[in-house]
């Protein structure tokens, strides 16, 4: 077998290209929600999101020309920049903080979040390390010890930041590839021990964990307060029915539900588009993770077999996390819809590391 370069694999292309233009639209119409219930410019909310689209869509074109293998070369100077990034909001004058987190970097002219910097570093440093180490992932010098160093380095500082989620989306990202890479059944086990021993601990230590577990299993406990987002997106999801209220009709983003345009936004998008727009969107997410497995697995490239596999993790996890969220089926998380939510270091984020993909689809294995 060897790799032969070709174009651009065009059903990954397709997918994203449906994932980015549904989100937009689904986002503009959060957006008159948002309007109407903090006096925020629908104008100006749709043209910030808009530049980092654009910006975005430059990177992920220009990403998807440049060789996978120069990643390689710069992966843990990006992952030291994440971390010194993230490192930054503790500074007084340069980090704030918002609803008790504190995970924001004002420029001055715009914000940005450093975890996402440190989400893109974490997949292209750890990809290299298991390239390095590859076929010594079952001695513990060389894959479980590593491994809890790299996502205990970004743990620390993202729950510091009061980031659970990023951390659990890290994590997770990190074991998926580990497991790519060869890992032992036992270590993962271990990990999987770790994991949680540290939750219980975060459990036992912040409050508001142990209040949207307690939520989780009674929505009902408290509709007026740890219980109100997930009941009022239940109520829009459900008000949505088979084929839903239409583009822009709907009510809830108009009164009750929290956060229309960032955590919630897949309950605007389940009232207006129903049931069959809802298994659409899940549907798309469903093909980008299948899609990018084939990807890797026709890679003959140890390095892009391993990034595919962390990309794909990282987009879809994030995405089911936030939507189980909203149907009750998970507990509820500040994490956001990638495609669809505001927050342009996210958008930003997700189509620079789509662009890497779409050039490791140009060098794939041929007989």
């Amino acid at each position: 077998m060897i790799s032969v370069k070709r174009k651009i694999d065009r059903p990954l292309l397709i997918i994203v290209t449906f994932l980015i233009v549904v989100g937009f639209f689904v986002f503009t119409s959060a957006a008159l929600g948002l309007m109407n219930k903090t006096g925020a410019s629908f104008f100006n909310t749709v043209t910030s999101q808009s530049i980092a689209l654009l910006i975005g869509l430059f990177l992920m074109l220009l990403f998807s020309f440049v060789h996978y293998s120069h990643w390689k070369k710069i992966a843990l100077y990006i992952f030291l920049l994440g971390l010194v990034s993230s490192l930054l909001v503790f500074v007084p004058g340069i980090g704030f903080g918002h609803g008790g987190a504190i995970r924001w970097i004002d420029l001055g002219f715009t914000t940005i979040q450093p975890a996402e910097i440190l989400k893109f570093g974490f997949v292209l440093y750890c990809a290299s390390w298991l390239t390095n180490v590859q076929g010594k992932t079952d001695k513990f010098m060389y894959g479980l010890l590593p491994l809890l160093i790299l996502v205990s380095l970004a743990g620390i500082i993202l729950l510091l930041q009061k980031d659970t989620d990023s951390f659990i989306i890290i994590t997770g990202v990190g074991v998926a590839m580990f497991i790519a890479a060869g890992a032992r059944w036992r270590d993962v086990f271990i990990l999987g021990s770790f994991g949680v021993l540290v939750l219980g601990g975060l459990i036992a230590l912040r409050p508001y964990i142990y209040d949207r577990i307690l939520t989780f299993i009674n929505p009902s406990l408290d509709i007026l307060g740890s219980s109100f987002q997930i009941k009022q997106s239940l109520i829009s999801i459900g008000s949505g029915e088979m084929w839903g209220r239409g583009f822009g009709q709907s009510i809830q983003k108009f009164t009750f539900l929290p956060e229309p345009i960032g955590d919630s936004i897949f309950s605007v998008a389940a009232e207006e588009f129903g049931f069959v727009g809802s298994v659409v969107i899940i549907f798309l997410f469903v093909a980008l993770l299948f899609r990018g497995l084939l990807i890797a697995s026709r890679s003959s490239d140890f390095f892009a077999r391993l990034v595919t596999v962390g990309v794909v993790i990282l987009i879809v996890g994030q995405s089911f996390r936030n939507i189980g969220g909203m149907i009750g089926v998970l507990p509820l998380s500040g994490t956001t819809l990638l495609f669809f939510s505001q927050g342009g270091s996210a958008l930003l984020m997700v189509l620079a590391l789509t662009g890497i993909i779409f050039n490791i689809s140009r060098y794939q294995k041929k007989k």
